[in-house]
């Protein structure tokens, strides 16, 4: 298929952008590309590729936008049940923390995950999961983390796997036992930390083992916060993961600067998450490795909170930025990268250009996939978007619509 006379064509070259290079977008005006076995086999003009492959079916972009899909590397995709009633709490004045010590945030969510069955949090999840292929998203990270007892942990991890399996969105699953203190030992943190790394990340190895086939080992992840786990236990949990040959994530300063940041940087995590309080010498931590720095801003905006991750800093230690949703049910749901991205314009002080980078290349590198998707390049999963305007920047500029006409997955035309 020779997908031709875009507007404007956004290859996004040369892999993950950092620091000042972020929004290096690689236009091509009346862009073409084709696409051969679900792959890119050729970008340029369409004067060029209409000329050099003339017999090739063609799909004709109308003078709109085409660009590679979004990649959303947070979310919280597998639960059941919603926090509507917590919404109302929050804005009669309760705080995230108060909400969570009265029993209530991530706990509430974990009572009715546990309850519910394989295939209701299948079908709960998998309505999400179009709602994101909808709005432009076409690989996401997918967190387990409202079990947190190890047979429901892998009760979300096989829905996980199950979904992947039936096409559309690409899941990279994550392992997230180390989400909150369990009411089971709510007053006894170091008991569950030392359960999850004596019980929950072995059981998850030999898990994986079983069912995973031939997929790389899921990432580990841990909630480095005030009121769930310290510097220190989360040290202790990641580092057990490392040893099994898990690789890493964190999220991070999201209310307290703990150096969870830092930590991730010296373990070689591909990303740290959140980054809402971290501090000159974290950033600065983090700008001398490869951890990419993902932001998060759709839930500092749920929480009516003024503060957002200083992405503005993190460019300027010449760091990796990403962008994500983080969708989950009580601070975020929210389904759109689009979306994403215009709060990234307004309270990150991210230009259009850098926002759809940290939504594209820089997002695939926070999950490992920088080699496979994030791009329009020789080689890469076919994953496009077209657009239904005719410049990218109205990504940024509008909010509270979907500009995505078609969704193109590993070179198939999904249904709208």
């Amino acid at each position: 298929m020779l997908i031709h006379s875009a507007s404007q064509l956004l290859t996004l070259p040369g892999g993950p952008q950092r620091g000042r290079e972020l929004g290096r977008l690689g236009i091509i005006p009346n862009g073409a590309v084709l696409v051969r076995g679900g792959k890119i086999a050729a970008v340029g003009s369409t004067a060029e590729l209409r000329a050099d492959f003339p017999n090739e079916p063609a799909l004709d972009a109308g003078g709109k936008v085409v660009m590679p899909g979004f990649v959303d590397p947070h979310t919280h995709l597998v639960w059941a049940g919603d926090r509507a009633a917590e919404f109302e709490m929050r804005l009669e004045g309760k705080t995230y923390l108060e909400i969570m010590a009265a029993g209530g945030g991530i706990v509430s969510t974990v009572r009715a995950t546990r309850q519910a069955s394989l295939e209701t949090l299948k079908d709960q999840t998998r309505a999400r999961m179009r709602s994101l292929l909808r709005h432009g998203t076409t690989t996401a990270e997918a967190k387990t983390g409202y079990g947190l007892e190890t047979q429901s942990e892998l009760h979300q991890m096989q829905v996980l796997l199950e979904l992947d399996a039936e096409g559309g969105l690409e899941l990279v699953p994550t392992f997230l036992g180390a989400h909150a203190i369990p009411q089971e030992t709510k007053d006894n943190p170091q008991a569950f930390t030392d359960q999850v790394v004596s019980e929950m990340l072995p059981a998850l190895h030999a898990w994986w083992q079983a069912h995973g086939g031939q997929r790389p080992l899921p990432y580990v992840d841990v909630f480095c916060e005030t009121g769930a786990f310290s510097l220190e236990q989360s040290r202790q949990i990641l580092t057990a993961a490392k040893a099994l040959g898990f690789p890493l994530k964190i999220h991070a300063d999201e209310f307290d600067n703990l150096g969870g940041a830092s930590l991730a940087a010296e373990l070689g995590a591909a990303s740290a998450d959140h980054l809402v309080k971290t501090s000159a010498a974290d950033i600065a931590a983090l700008a001398r490795s490869n951890t990419v720095a993902v932001a998060l801003p759709c839930t500092p905006f749920g929480l009516a909170d003024p503060h957002y991750t200083p992405a503005r800093a993190i460019l300027e230690a010449d760091g990796l930025l990403a962008v994500a949703s983080d969708i989950n049910p009580g601070t975020a749901w929210c389904e759109s990268m689009q979306f994403v991205i215009a709060l990234a314009c307004r309270y990150l002080r991210l230009t259009p250009a850098q926002a759809v980078a940290a939504a594209t290349i820089n997002a695939a590198a926070a999950v490992g996939r920088a080699e496979r998707v994030g791009s329009l390049e020789l080689g890469k999963q076919a994953d496009l978007l077209i657009l239904s305007v005719d410049d990218y920047r109205h990504l940024g500029y509008r909010f509270g619509t979907n500009l995505v006409q078609t969704v193109i997955k590993r070179g198939q035309i999904l249904p709208a």
